[in-house]
């Protein structure tokens, strides 16, 4: 698919981000509940948030270059961080806002009305919520992910204002609203700390997860089993993309024909089991002893004192 039809997606969340701002914004008016306003302000950063998706997931389609030979797909943790640290300032606001109200405690109007319009408000994450979480996992795309992640965390949200509004409604004890909305704001700390955790994870190169890992040595099992090894093995994403790179370990006898026809089964079968993967494979003799040296890829360590054992030739004079 290309990548660059992901972003009806970004234009489907933008268009929620703005029905659904309004309609928690007119609750809050009629209202006057700092916990609705609450939801309001973070639905603001929803649609910042689908805007950035939009901008990124527009960049993270455009193909390889010369300047970018692993193509632009890496644009996508920088829209899932925004998201994260906007999701941040919005939990810090919300914070600021429910103290005052507790401080300074004003009663609520109009509350079944405003929960109505809210409730309107909550569903229309929900729908949107879950198609981008299905186009998240469908087509491995990280910033639809944490884009979806937000809704539903919108959604849990709204859940527990609409509770606080109630409550206040059936109690009179105007501290309940303010008391949810600062756990609202925890409730949004937390999500946006785990989408900039992920992004950071991602800008730096962390290793496919362990199931991924497990399929990748699955699909190398058989060829194991036939005398082959290898070792060295590395992989990490980028944006929907997935790169592994490993040496293989064959007989020193073997022709260059047969080594290369062994490399292009074990990429096929690595490219069955993964799906978006680039691999890369280095071929090695089992009877050198070098050949051994890398197994773990302790690149700093073993290109030292590789260089050591190179034979040395005086430089020559220009």
């Amino acid at each position: 698919m290309n990548r660059l039809s992901l972003s009806r997606f970004a234009w489907i969340s933008i268009a929620a981000a703005l029905l659904t701002m309004g309609l928690k914004y007119v609750a809050y008016l009629l209202t006057d509940s700092v916990g609705l306003l609450s939801d309001a302000l973070e639905s603001g950063v929803n649609l910042v948030g689908a805007l950035m998706a939009l901008a990124m997931l527009t960049i993270a389609a455009r193909p390889a270059d010369e300047d970018h030979a692993y193509g632009h797909s890496k644009a996508e943790y920088f829209s899932s961080g925004v998201e994260g640290t906007l999701i941040l300032i919005a939990a810090i606001s919300i914070g600021v806002a429910a103290i005052g109200r507790l401080i300074d405690p004003k009663p609520l109007e109009r509350i079944g009305l405003g929960l109505a319009v809210s409730v309107v408000a909550a569903l229309v994450n929900l729908a949107v919520g879950l198609i981008l979480l299905r186009a998240a996992k469908r087509y491995h795309s990280i910033t639809l992910k944490a884009n979806a992640y937000h809704l539903m965390t919108d959604v849990w949200t709204s859940a527990g204002v609409l509770f606080g509004v109630a409550a206040v409604g059936l109690t009179d004890l105007e501290s309940i609203d303010p008391i949810v909305a600062l756990i609202v704001a925890g409730n949004i700390s937390w999500s946006g700390v785990r989408i900039v955790r992920d992004s950071v994870s991602g800008l730096m190169d962390k290793a496919l997860p362990a199931h991924e890992h497990n399929a990748i040595c699955k699909a190398l099992a058989l060829h194991k089993q036939a005398g082959v090894e290898y070792h060295a093995l590395l992989t990490r994403q980028s944006g929907a993309h997935r790169f592994v790179s490993l040496h293989v370990l064959v007989p020193g006898e073997w022709t260059v024909q047969h080594g290369h026809q062994l490399l292009e089964r074990i990429e096929a079968d690595i490219r069955c089991a993964l799906p978006n993967v680039t691999v890369f494979t280095h071929l090695e003799s089992l009877d050198d002893p070098l050949s051994w040296d890398d197994i773990g890829m302790e690149q700093i360590k073993n290109s030292s004192r590789l260089d050591s054992d190179l034979p040395k030739y005086p430089r020559q004079q220009l």
